[in-house]
């Protein structure tokens, strides 16, 4: 017996509801026929990966407007992924004019059908804030582990089509993290590691997934985390591992750990370990930050690092618009700019085309960023923390970001 649906569901199926809608719905069947699921549940809202030109090409852009020119519409609130490129300021990175021609394009494709331009990985920095229990269809990894762990929402790591099928269907299937029996611990990881800076939660994030593989994490030991601690920890476990769900005691919104979990303890020697690995050593063409997206707080904080200083090496901190716009709004970006740094909105430089623009090293405090540069962009990459990788005219920086 196959997953149940709704008489809605069933007219979408049948086409009386258009193409579009038909085929979005065929593929959400046919995931939950895969997954086991019993039917469809309703989510508020779709966070749509595969959206740089970069990551799906000249057949994923042939893909939607095929979609957009049958009349296809998203049913529900549905926000985009980073694109390949900032959208106002393409040239001012220097990207390619083809490159951009063709990113444009995916970009019309999706707003056509009603999606919103809103192109970021942080889309909780943005105004779509789902709530601890709410249903939704979320795909970029760091997104959904952040939408799961620290808001207490409900969604598994949906595919670009997938989420874009939800977005249009207003459903999803019913499995994994949807299902309270799952969301729960299946290894506790004892933190007794100072945890400096927001690139150490990156460490100790890969550390943690690259063991998980995919299951649920509870920590301990962490006395105190704010939301970029945990968006920086949570974005390298799925970099690492595929995780979707992590607890921290005190925390986050849930606790639930599953008898006989496993146990592994992390601590300094650990920690030291990973963190050399991730460094590929102290080349670096350009400096990035915002992998995830930078939030206003850590624009603040750099803006501190580099006020009334000239920057050595480009600097890129890669923002959603909004916050970029409430940052220029505050003269954050202006200072920024003025030592020589710029907000790069819309995108980040793992789906930019870095390699197109003369960039062969990089240097990060993202440990999800170690993940996907060196095989997506061709980098070599220098990790550390981000007051270290700042260079100024007449000397570095200070070792700031400390909680």
């Amino acid at each position: 017996m196959g997953p149940e649906l709704t008489k809605k569901e069933r007219c979408m199926l049948d086409g009386e509801c258009g193409e579009g809608k038909q085929q979005a719905m065929e593929i959400l069947l046919a995931l939950a026929k895969i997954y086991g699921a019993k039917g469809m549940v309703p989510v508020t809202s779709a966070q749509i990966s595969g959206v740089s030109y970069k990551t799906i090409g000249d057949a994923g852009l042939e893909y939607l407007q095929d979609l957009a020119a049958r009349g296809t519409k998203v049913e529900i609130p549905a926000c985009l992924n980073p694109i390949g490129m900032d959208s106002e300021d393409w040239e001012g990175m220097n990207v390619p004019e083809q490159f951009a021609e063709k990113q444009l394009a995916i970009l019309k494709a999706y707003v056509s059908m009603g999606a919103k331009p809103t192109c970021t990985c942080t889309p909780y920095l943005a105004g779509v804030r789902p709530k601890a229990g709410e249903h939704i269809a979320w795909a970029e990894s760091s997104a959904v582990i952040f939408a799961n762990s620290v808001l207490g929402a409900r969604t598994n790591r949906e595919g670009g089509p997938s989420a874009l099928c939800a977005a249009i269907c207003g459903v999803t299937p019913n499995y994994g993290m949807h299902l309270e029996e799952n969301r729960v611990a299946d290894l506790i990881v004892k933190v007794d590691a100072p945890l400096q800076d927001r690139s150490d939660f990156g460490v100790l994030g890969a550390i943690a997934g690259g063991v998980a593989r995919g299951r649920a994490v509870a920590f301990r030991g962490i006395k105190k985390a704010g939301e970029d601690e945990l968006k920086y920890l949570g974005a390298a476990m799925a970099a690492f591992g595929s995780n979707s769900l992590f607890f921290m005691k005190g925390i986050t919104p849930e606790w639930r750990v599953r008898d006989g979990a496993e146990e592994m303890a992390v601590g300094g020697v650990e920690m030291g370990r990973m963190r050399k690995s991730l460094d590929s050593g102290p080349e670096q063409d350009i400096i990035t930050t915002g992998c995830p997206h930078a939030s206003l707080a850590e624009i603040k904080e750099i803006a501190g690092m580099v006020k009334g200083r000239k920057l050595k090496k480009p600097l890129w901190v890669c923002v959603s618009r909004v916050v970029k716009e409430v940052a220029a709004k505050r003269g954050l970006e202006k200072v920024i700019s003025d030592a020589g740094g710029r907000l790069v909105a819309d995108t980040c430089m793992v789906v930019s085309p870095m390699e197109e623009m003369g960039y062969r090293s990089t240097g990060v405090n993202s440990a999800k960023a170690v993940k996907y540069l060196p095989t997506m962009c061709g980098q070599k990459v220098h990790f550390s923390r981000l007051g270290e990788l700042l260079e100024f005219e007449g000397g570095k920086g200070k070792k700031v970001g400390k909680r």
